[in-house]
């Protein structure tokens, strides 16, 4: 099998660009409280921070969660940095200082509960999240009428998902393609990226020349205008639950909740609802 993939870096290194990463995701060149170089006051430095780990499938709807929390908590900034699941959850294990993780798969908290990181029973479901085949919009692929079966034509050179190892949405994607009877004949072109995000980047750039990627990636800019999709059934791979959880590490453990119950909260489901989660009852 001729797989490509794409390694992780070490938890530290992850860890030590976090803060500007983080700036990065957020829009802003600066962190908060830098000088702007015009002579004004430096801003107001935000009373608490909150370190979100964040599943890659959730880059887009975590902006603009962020953005709606600024808006109503301006003395609590929220820092996601986002990765495989299954990466945070070995990082997080060894000592990595998050506040918060939010998984795409609901197992990676309840583990940290069950390895003492958080508190037994504190895991909370705030989404399902669905898998969908993507093509760049000037595909020949007619994947909008074969779906996944899109995958086992010749044409087809490269498929990129994540990486099944570590990442819940490229083990949903392999149980698809086994379940649409195409796996073996797609396995020799699939292209592993580190999580979700970088496969449809893979497919986005020309890299792949097609992906399963997340609908919520799909829906979002630049992938919402720069290709087409077909989502894939649901039931033909795992339910993706996902989970978040307050880690036991957290500075502030209040602030932490409070964003995590801000998601869970109207506002918070109406953004994922936008993002095309599936919502777990309230």
């Amino acid at each position: 099998m001729k797989v490509r993939a794409i390694r992780a870096l070490c938890a530290w290194l992850l860890v030590a660009g976090c803060a500007a990463g983080a700036s990065d995701n957020r829009g802003t060149g600066a962190s908060p409280g830098a000088s702007t170089g015009l002579g004004s006051a430096s801003a107001t430095p935000p009373a608490a921070t909150v370190r979100v780990a964040a599943a890659a499938d959730l880059r887009f709807a975590m902006e603009a969660l962020v953005v709606e929390w600024d808006a109503a908590n301006p003395g609590i900034a929220v820092e996601p940095t986002y990765g495989s699941s299954g990466n945070f959850f070995a990082q997080i294990s060894e000592g990595a200082p998050f506040d918060l993780l939010f998984s795409a798969d609901v197992k990676y908290p309840r583990e940290l509960e069950q390895a003492g990181l958080a508190a037994s029973g504190s895991t909370r479901l705030y989404a399902i999240g669905q898998i969908v085949v993507w093509v760049p919009l000037g595909s020949p692929l007619d994947v909008e009428s074969d779906g996944l079966q899109v995958l086992s034509d010749p044409s087809v050179r490269t498929v990129a998902i994540a990486n099944p190892e570590h990442a819940p949405y490229g083990r949903a994607a392999v149980a698809a393609m086994r379940a649409a009877g195409i796996y073996e004949a797609v396995q020799p072109r699939l292209v592993l990226g580190e999580n979700v995000s970088q496969a449809a980047q893979f497919v986005e750039s020309g890299n792949a020349d097609a992906g399963v990627i997340a609908l919520s990636l799909a829906l979002a800019p630049p992938l919402a205008d720069e290709g087409r999709y077909a989502i894939v059934p649901i039931d033909s791979y795992p339910r993706l639950e996902q989970g978040a959880v307050v880690l036991d590490a957290a500075v502030d453990p209040d602030a932490a909740s409070a964003f995590l119950d801000f998601v869970l909260g109207p506002r918070g489901r109406a953004v994922l609802d936008r993002y095309g989660f599936l919502l777990p009852p309230p």
